[in-house]
Parts: structure tokens; C-alpha cells; sequence
């Protein structure tokens, strides 16, 4: 209708309608602007920075006649003139203005916000933008927000053409005329905004919503929400040395966290975020959330639990354990509810804090099975790794995973590929679709064995042996002077792990795999000792546990002589406890070395061989056992679920006995 209007203009005079000049005094240089050569632009041409007409094609001439209103811009007069709305008009290209009727009603503003959310690209955005009759000021920031969110990559925009937009050049040229009236809020999401658009922060737009920032924020009248919001956006342009921002955290410093909003306290933990904290800084302050947000933790949706885990882990609270703990508790709320992003950010805070919940763990082998098929990757790969890093042996989750590797492993990374079958081979686990799944792995290293990267290629076979799935046709390559070399990232010396799992893949081939005619390794690539301190390819006795069989064994034997503890083998492993014997059947003491007919070699296997939810040795565990009976050596487990169940020193002397001479009787000393 207005098209048509503006389209019969010209007739106006002939047929006798006059134009009446406005009501209040209406300053034309608000509609106009000059260009350089002294023509009047369209409303459209004062964007930030523009040096010519936006529009494709030549703007309709504007007169600067005051007496006679023009029907190609619609201008409210002063009585509408207000602050905190943009109208957009709907012409053949977009403008906007601010005015204070017919604002926006809450639930419109919802709408909105709901509208922008569920788009995919920019262009719907600016699409909603050309039918939206009335915005808001901070509807006008969130569909800015929300196109860079859709076309951020990285530190740039994938298309920058974006930002020569009509739609886009008109809310920023209106933003720009009108930033000494826009609400508080407003006027932050529209500066965070822009410079998540990469805007100049020396174009006009940024300097002018700078400096009204820095007005509002003296005035000391900004609510927990606008400062976070604000200091994001200088950290943005500025970084952490913004002198902005430290006013910002000194403001909110002042406020009683006890007494925020939730919003208000997901805001400022998000700050403290995305800001890096170092160690120490806001100590106080930081203590203060913790303690209020284990209150509220029970109204937390999805988003504020993962959000919230999310920064626990950037600020590395470590001394935050019963918050963590809440969340983790809420979190089994959400389970289902969780995108695959929040997801990941749970499980990642939970492996970084070393938490897991039983309920949580139910709740998820509930839900794994319904959803490996169809979330992204990451998230799957998440998922088993959370597992494998609690130690938590979950056939119904472990068999899923399994079962959707074989049909997903083509979209996998490498990385993925192999953090997904590397805890198979740490909790000793074979689903019942392994030979598929390592088929799949098999054909997968044939095909793109050069992507891989080296350590994570190497921890890949090394689990594989854990579960005897020996990868024969691979172990010439992996034993090659080129990928060693590789393993020395920057001419760095490998790492103990690293040597440990080489000697322990080869040893592997030359036990199980006597038909392997490959490449040896290299002795100096060898180790002499599976067990370190740190990360290691065997564990450590349970202390408490190995007294109780000291003791026994002790009395056993007659005399400490006749057995010794933690004895390195030649061939890497230590064991527990070793017992000699002749060829009758003797005890020989320890120090013995002739004569020495058997070597029986207790496992004395605390909780921490086992996986936590089952009775089922560790992969590293069960290798070590298999190795030292194919050595030679007589392989005795000593359970703790076995020991526990005694009650008295005489009840563990005789299992000992039942144990190590099921055959012989029990002498008396």
C-alpha cells in the first residue's frame, strides 16, 4: 500500500490534495545525509563507514522541504519519538526508526527470540528482519547476535558480503544515530554483537557505542546481567588488559552474589570464563558463587548445568567438589534433555574432576543405547571415554557403541576412531560384535593409517593387544625408523609411556605371534620396567592388601626368607610376590638362583586392577598375566573380594594355602 502511494505521489497536486507540513518541527538532516559529492542518500545510506548509496540503485530523490511531507520515509513525530524501539518500514528496501509506540509486547519479544533460534542461516534472519513491523532495541541486538553466531568461523566471518547487507547497514546506521537512547540493555547487546560481526572498533558505530557504554557504566546503575555483558564485549575488542573490563569486575566485586539472579550468576561465572582467570584472582568472589549456586542448582536447565561444569573446568575450581557434586546430581534430571554440545561439556567436567554419580551412570546406559546412532560423533566418543576414565565397565553402553562403530566409523575422525576403541582394550572388554568392530578397525588403518597421529596411532594397536587382537599387518610400519622418529615430537625424547607401549606391543608379537618375521625394535627404544610412577602399564599393590598376605605367608612358609616382594623379571613386569621351587616341590629361599625348578608369582589384585562396577581385571592387568604364564611362571591370584571375605589372620593362612599348594598338606612350625 505504501508502494502504491508513493507510486501516485505525483498526482496528489493535480487532483487537488494538499500536503500538510508535519506537527512538530521535524528536522530533515535525521532523514537525510550528504555524500561526498553533495547529493542527498536515502535513510538506508547512513550506515557506519558507508562512503556511497547501500542500494543497488539510485535513491529516490529526497526533498529538503520541510513545508512538504514525504511519502518515501514514514517519520513519527516528537510526541512518538522515544527511546528503545526500532520500526521498520516496509518499503522496497528497509528502514528503521525509533519510536515508543506500539513497542513490543513481551510475549512478541519471545516469539522473536524463539524465531531466531530455530534458523539455520543468515538469510532466514534477514528475511524475519524485512517482515518484523516493530523491534526492540535488544531485538535489534539479538538478530545481530544471532548472524554471527550463524556465520562466525573461527576469528572471521565465512561470508563477510553479509555485512553489506541493506538490512544489516540499516540497523547499524540506526544504532549509530540513536545510541545516547537506547535502554541499557540495548546498548550492550548491540556493541557484543557487533563485535561478534568483526566490526571496526574504530568505525563510528563501535566508538559512539563505546563511549555510551562508558557513560552508563560511570554511572554505576548497570545490573549484574548488562556489566556481563558488557565485559564480554571488551574483552572482545580490547583483551584482558581493558581497562573497561576491570571496572566492570570492580562493580560486580561490590554486589552480594548471595542475592543475584540465577541468570545474573550463570552471567558472571561466563565471564570469569571466557576472561581466564589466573590462580587466585577473585578468590573471594568465586567462593561466594559457589556456595550460593549449590542453592539454586536444583532450577538449573540443561544449558546452566553443562554451562556452569563448563566454566568449573576454565577456572579449574578445584575446591568446588560439593558444586560439582549438586550439578552432577541435576544433571541425571537432564540426561535426555541435554544437547549433544552440553552433553560433552558434562562428561568432560565430570573426567576433569574425577566425579561420576550412580544414578547419573544408570541414567546414561539408559540412554546411550537410543541415541549412538544419531548424535554427532564427539558426543559418542565423550560418552565412552567418560566410562573408561571412571573405569566403569558398562556392557549395555560399551556394546552400543560397538555396534554403531561398525556402521558410523566412515564419519569418524582418526582421533575419534581411535578414542572410541582404545577403552575396549583399557577395561579388557570384547563386545559381541568384535570381530566386526576390529574388522572395521583393520580396514580403517589400511585405508588412512598416514592420518593418524603417531601417539594416538600407537595407543590405538596397544589396545588392541589388551584384548589379544594382535595387529600383525601393521607392526612393521609402526616398528620403522620413520614412524619412531615421528613419535619425537620436535625432537623431543619420547616419553616413558610411549617406550612402554612400544616394548610391551613387541614383546606382545614375539609371545602371541610367533609367525611375525618383521622389523624388530631397537633396544634403545626399549624399557626395562613396565611399572613408573605417573601413568604406567601396571599397577601398584593395594598396600593394606599385601600386608594381610605378608603376614600369612609369614606364617605359611615359616620364614620371610622364603619369598620376595616386588621382583623385576627380565622381561619387564614386576611381580607382587615370587615363590621358588625345586624340581620336588620345595621352597628355595629367595635369594636362590640355582636349582630353581618353578617360579610361582602371586598377583596380589587390589580394587584398583579391577574395574569399579565389576569383578573383571583392567586390560593392562589381564596382558600382564597372560605374558608371565606364557614366560613360564605359575600365575596365583590374590583377589581382594576373596581376602576381604575373611574374617581372622588363621582363615587368610589357610587360603594361601589352598592358593599356592592346593596339593600338598600344610605343615606346622
Amino acid at each position: 500500500m505504501a508502494l502504491k502511494l508513493i507510486q501516485r505521489r505525483p498526482l496528489f497536486g493535480q487532483l487537488g490534495i494538499q500536503c500538510y507540513p508535519p506537527v512538530g518541527p521535524v528536522c530533515p538532516t535525521r532523514l537525510l545525509s550528504t555524500s561526498p559529492a553533495g547529493q542527498l542518500s536515502c535513510v538506508t545510506c547512513l550506515c557506519t563507514s558507508a562512503a556511497c548509496c547501500v542500494r543497488k540503485q539510485a535513491c529516490r530523490k529526497l526533498q529538503l522541504n520541510c513545508g512538504v511531507r514525504s511519502l518515501a520515509t514514514i517519520v513519527r513525530e516528537p510526541s512518538f519519538v522515544a527511546r528503545s524501539c526500532v520500526g521498520l518500514h516496509r518499503d522496497s528496501y528497509p528502514r528503521f526508526r525509533l519510536t515508543q509506540q506500539h513497542r513490543p509486547t513481551a510475549a512478541e519479544e519471545q516469539d522473536f527470540q524463539q524465531r531466531l533460534g530455530s534458523f539455520s542461516s543468515s538469510k532466514q534472519v534477514l528475511k524475519l528482519l524485512r517482515t518484523v513491523e516493530i523491534m526492540s532495541d535488544t531485538m535489534v541486538a539479538a538478530a545481530l547476535y544471532r548472524v554471527a553466531d550463524l556465520e562466525q568461523e573461527g576469528n572471521s566471518l565465512k561470508d563477510p558480503s553479509v555485512l553489506e547487507n541493506d538490512t544489516i547497514r540499516a540497523l547499524c546506521s540506526q544504532l549509530e544515530e540513536d545510541s545516547e537512547r537506547l535502554t541499557d540493555a540495548g546498548l550492550v547487546s548491540a556493541l557484543l554483537a557487533c563485535t561478534c560481526l568483526f566490526l571496526d572498533p574504530q568505525s563510528t558505530l563501535m566508538v559512539r557505542l563505546v563511549s555510551e557504554s562508558q557513560e552508563r557504566l560511570e554511572r554505576g546503575q548497570m545490573s549484574i546481567g548488562q556489566l556481563c555483558t558488557l565485559g564480554q564485549a571488551m574483552l572482545a575488542m580490547e583483551g584482558h588488559g581493558s581497562v573497561m573490563l576491570q571496572e566492570v569486575m570492580e562493580q560486580i566485586q561490590k554486589q552480594q552474589p548471595a542475592q543475584w539472579s540465577l541468570a545474573d550468576l550463570i552471567s558472571v561465572y561466563r565471564l570469569l570464563q571466557v576472561s581466564l582467570v589466573q590462580d587466585g584472582k577473585y578468590r573471594d568472589l568465586l567462593n561466594a558463587m559457589h556456595t550460593h549456586a549449590v542453592t539454586v542448582t536444583f532450577r538449573m536447565d540443561p544449558a546452566a548445568v553443562s554451562g556452569l561444569l563448563s566454566a568449573l573446568v576454565t577456572l579449574n575450581q578445584t575446591q568446588a567438589m560439593p558444586l560439582v557434586i549438586s550439578l552432577c546430581k541435576q544433571a541425571v534430571r537432564h540426561v535426555r534433555r541435554f544437547t549433544d554440545e552440553e552433553l560433552s561439556l558434562v562428561l568432560g567436567a565430570l573426567m576433569h574432576f574425577g566425579h561420576s554419580d550412580h544414578y547419573f551412570v544408570v541414567e546414561m546406559e539408559r540412554y546411550v543405547p537410543t541415541m549412538v546412532f544419531t548424535s554427532q560423533p564427539e558426543t559418542v566418543t565423550k560418552v565412552i571415554q567418560f566410562f573408561s576414565r571412571r573405569n566403569i565397565l558398562s556392557p549395555p553402553v560399551f556394546d552400543a557403541i560397538a555396534e554403531s562403530f561398525v556402521y558410523r566409523a566412515g564419519e569418524y575422525s582418526t582421533s575419534q576412531v581411535a578414542r572410541q576403541i582404545i577403552p575396549f582394550g583399557k577395561l579388557g572388554y570384547l563386545p559381541p560384535n568384535a570381530s566386526d568392530v576390529f574388522g572395521k578397525v583393520e580396514t580403517i588403518l589400511r585405508t588412512r593409517f598416514s592420518h593418524f597421529q603417531p601417539r594416538m596411532l600407537l595407543s590405538l594397536l596397544h589396545s588392541c593387544i589388551l584384548v589379544e587382537r594382535f595387529p600383525v599387518n601393521f607392526a612393521s610400519k609402526v616398528f620403522s625408523s620413520y614412524f619412531l622418529q615421528q613419535l619425537q615430537e620436535d625432537g623431543v625424547k619420547m616419553n616413558r609411556v610411549a617406550l612402554a607401549q612400544l616394548t610391551q606391543l613387541y614383546m606382545t608379537l614375539k609371545l602371541e605371534c610367533p609367525f611375525y618375521k618383521g622389523p624388530k625394535l631397537l633396544s634403545k627404544y626399549r624399557i626395562k620396567s613396565f611399572l613408573m610412577s605417573g601413568p604406567s602399564l601396571e599397577t601398584p599393590m593395594d598396600t593394606h592388601l599385601y600386608h594381610s598376605v605378608y603376614n600369612a605367608l609369614v606364617d605359611l612358609l615359616g620364614n620371610r626368607l622364603y619369598f620376595a616382594s616386588n621382583v623385576l623379571t627380565p622381561y619387564c613386569y614386576t611381580l607382587d610376590v615370587e615363590i621358588k621351587l625345586d624340581e620336588e616341590g620345595y621352597v628355595l629361599p629367595a635369594s636362590c638362583h640355582e636349582d630353581v625348578y618353578r617360579s610361582i608369582a602371586l598377583c596380589i589384585d587390589g580394587h584398583k586392577r579391577f574395574s569399579k562396577n565389576k569383578r573383571q581385571l583392567l586390560g593392562k592387568e589381564a596382558i600382564k598375566q597372560r605374558h608371565l604364564r606364557l614366560l613360564g611362571y605359575e600365575v596365583v591370584q590374590i583377589p581382594f573380594y576373596e581376602i576381604e571375605k575373611l574374617q581372622s589372620h588363621t582363615s587368610v593362612v589357610e587360603y594361601m594355602h589352598q592358593k599356592i599348594f592346593p596339593h600338598s598338606y600344610r605343615l606346622s612350625w
